[in-house]
């Protein structure tokens, strides 16, 4: 991928301010609102089915994130996303711990099937969980079995093609490594620390950073969503820089989302760690 259009991809999110509604977990929504207001986004926050198509009628995309499941949650999601598509607006799937009980497989499952996905965010076990594929989860992470490594990249590259061809969305699989891929392309991320696992709500934030990316960018998904992803890997690395001898976890946090709010599409460009996959 061309380092431009990142640059673009981010510099349009910035131009646009797309307004991104979330129905994402208790534990991290504080900071998906603070990530997309230090990206240039703006966030709202609705799960109550009678509110929820009202709101997704004056946002610009939607962020579906299972993390902390109910049933009114569920008739949420099913009611923000059914308007979402109506009116062509980006819809991402993170399928938070999908694989560890059946309420959440279900409900990824039914999410995925019946609406119109943009993307689905998610660690390899879960994307695997959602697959259908065999994969235990260890909660909200990845069982360290199904992580991406240099000498599987191939070969998980291939399947993430396979599934967006399959799920007719963009899927975007997080880790050490991260894949990006449409059916024709796929892009590995090198960008990112092992720090962002010591914080709650790394992913959440990254799956309403893709929202805001795509919706700033509809005639180009796959790149804004590739942009995303990196730019919050690099937020990591640029946090971990800052991190002194006093700062723990509670410091990397407030860093990165400096660090998002201080990027800018040169930074980016600069420094994206991005390779284009056979």
């Amino acid at each position: 991928m061309e380092a431009f259009a990142l640059k673009k991809a981010l510099d349009n999110v910035r131009a646009t301010t797309p307004l991104v509604h979330n129905i994402t977990n208790y534990v991290t929504v504080n900071d998906c609102a603070n990530a997309l207001l230090a990206i240039g986004a703006s966030p709202i926050m609705s799960d109550e089915p009678a509110d929820v198509e009202d709101i997704q009628t004056i946002c610009d995309g939607l962020v579906l994130n299972i993390g902390t499941l109910n049933e009114r949650t569920i008739a949420g999601m099913f009611a923000a996303g059914e308007r979402a598509g109506a009116l062509g607006h980006p819809i991402v799937l993170d399928p938070v711990g999908a694989g560890a009980s059946a309420l959440r497989t279900q409900t990824a499952g039914n999410l995925l099937d019946k609406l119109d996905m943009s993307v689905v965010r998610g660690n390899m076990s879960e994307v695997k969980a959602l697959a259908g594929a065999a994969a235990a989860t260890r909660g909200v992470d990845a069982n360290p079995n199904d992580a991406v490594t240099e000498e599987n990249l191939a070969e998980s590259a291939a399947f993430v093609r396979v599934l967006a061809a399959k799920t007719n969305a963009i899927v975007a699989v997080t880790g050490a490594i991260d894949v990006v891929a449409d059916a024709e392309r796929a892009f590995a991320v090198r960008n990112g620390t092992p720090l962002m696992g010591r914080i709650t709500g790394a992913g959440c934030m990254l799956s309403c950073l893709v929202a805001a990316f795509v919706a700033a960018n509809p005639d180009a998904p796959l790149e804004a969503t590739t942009a995303a992803v990196t730019a919050m890997g690099l937020a990591g690395q640029t946090a971990q820089k800052r991190m002194g001898g006093f700062d723990g976890n509670g410091s990397f946090r407030t860093y990165v989302l400096d660090a998002l709010y201080r990027m800018d599409g040169e930074a980016l460009e600069a420094g994206a760690q991005v390779e284009e996959l056979a």
